[in-house]
């Protein structure tokens, strides 16, 4: 059975009325600013329990890409604003009701190879009781690898890893269920999502179903200092070992793109022409460890696909139909599809140590395997297994007000790799990146 959310745009326009009608009822009370601290939001509060906060940050960056390929001259440079966003979010009703609305002006999103979009974040909450609350609208999932559960601006090194570009969804719209349970001194936390599976502001046609999934997350010595399991690296230097270790699984039925964060980018049908699209699910077992400024994460996603037996046709960029799915010479319609889609295990491994004057050294591993007919295989944007990153960051303010952070990768690159213009190297590659965070 397929489900459409064709009413994207009119949930989502409802969404924004009522955000902004919970905070112009604030025009109607006394507000009052709270105290602030450098990096940690505005915040104003009324006399019935309202509250918002305003809270911001722009993250100006370098990037230079070389080959060890002595044939590719020179290096690849990149300046850019990687990240420029602005958040507002709100709660009333004594805490059960809250909202988010976040933008990003850069022009960039949170990874690269997907277009940009001014609006991040759009959605209400609310809390049934002290266990379980549900969200509805577009926000990150919890059915993703954990580093997208960790805010951009505090992660422990200057860029995502490779697992999150290759696997993640980023963001999509939908309901959202959380719960939290005390078991003695730890906690159990489940979360069910069922969303339209076609990533963010999917505004036009809507193909294929809906995507279900879930995560679990244990922790077994109790919570983390100021939510630090949504931050990389040990902040607040956890005077016990803290650790959150958990799994997701997703079911993207009919899915129209590589990994599920678009809608109608690739679509196939069967002879008579009617939509026939593959179901993509994705296993995701992650953990955060924390104590005395040490800090260890690790994530493991492994993606499969399902095709239907009727695929025929698949449609061209430019909107034409082609019956050509073959692969090596042959007709293949299953390994046609598999070959455009983000199939494989990936996983990395990230430890570091933040000093007590917030000097941070920091060291991570990354390894995809792609399937035999996986987009992984990619010469110019994957086809790459391993991934050696070593970063040094200094933070000037234990809530992330300004930090400068600097990382250097060495790149594994199979046989078929092409450097960024597309062009065969023989060769392996090196990144350097420098990024600066300056946050409200």
């Amino acid at each position: 059975m397929k489900a459409n959310f064709h009413n994207s745009t009119g949930h989502l326009a409802s969404l924004i009325i009522l955000m902004l009608a919970l905070s112009t009822s604030l025009q109607s009370q006394e507000v009052k600013p709270e105290w602030y601290d450098f990096g940690d939001a505005i915040r104003f509060t009324g006399d019935k329990d309202y509250n918002i906060a305003l809270r911001g940050y722009i993250q100006p960056s370098f990037e230079s890409k070389w080959y060890t390929d002595e044939t590719l001259e020179g290096a690849y440079n990149r300046f850019r604003i990687r990240r420029l966003r602005l958040r507002i979010e709100g709660d009333a009703a004594r805490h059960k009701v809250r909202w988010r609305l976040q933008f990003d002006l850069s022009g960039n999103n949170e990874v690269d190879g997907i277009s940009a979009s001014a609006l991040m974040d759009a959605w209400v909450s609310y809390r049934f009781n002290r266990n379980w609350r549900v969200r509805f609208g577009q926000k990150n999932t919890a059915t993703d690898n954990r580093q997208l559960l960790v805010r951009s601006h505090t992660l422990q090194l200057a860029e995502r890893s490779r697992v999150t570009s290759a696997f993640s969804s980023i963001r999509e719209f939908g309901f959202f269920f959380d719960g939290n349970y005390r078991v003695g001194s730890s906690y159990i936390r489940p979360s069910i999502v069922i969303t339209n599976g076609d990533g963010l502001n999917a505004f036009g046609n809507d193909f294929g179903g809906l995507k279900y999934g879930g995560r679990l997350d244990f922790l077994p010595f109790g919570t983390f200092v100021n939510l630090g399991q949504y931050h990389e690296v040990d902040m607040m230097r956890e005077l016990t070992p803290k650790l959150v270790v958990g799994a997701a699984y997703s079911w993207n039925q009919g899915m129209s793109s590589r990994r599920g964060r678009t809608s109608g980018d690739i679509l196939y049908f069967d002879k008579d022409t009617a939509l026939s699209l593959p179901n993509f699910g994705k296993l995701c077992i992650d953990f955060i460890f924390k104590y005395k400024g040490f800090s260890a994460v690790g994530e493991f996603v492994y993606t499969h696909a399902s095709v239907p037996d009727n695929v025929a046709i698949r449609q061209r960029n430019n909107g034409t139909f082609s019956s050509n799915l073959e692969v090596d010479g042959v007709q293949d319609p299953e390994n046609y599809v598999k070959g455009r889609m983000m199939l494989g295990t990936g996983y990395h491994i990230m430890m570091g140590y933040l000093f007590k004057n917030r000097f941070s050294v920091d060291a991570r591993y990354t390894y995809l395997d792609a399937d035999q007919h996986s987009f992984l295989n990619n010469g110019t944007f994957y086809n790459r297994p391993n991934y050696y990153t070593f970063g040094v960051s200094k933070y000037f303010s234990k809530m992330y007000g300004f930090k400068i952070q600097s990382s250097i990768t060495y790149v594994d690159a199979l046989e078929g790799s092409n450097d960024v213009t597309s062009t065969p190297m023989d060769g392996d590659e090196w990144i350097f990146r420098i990024i600066t965070t300056l946050a409200f």
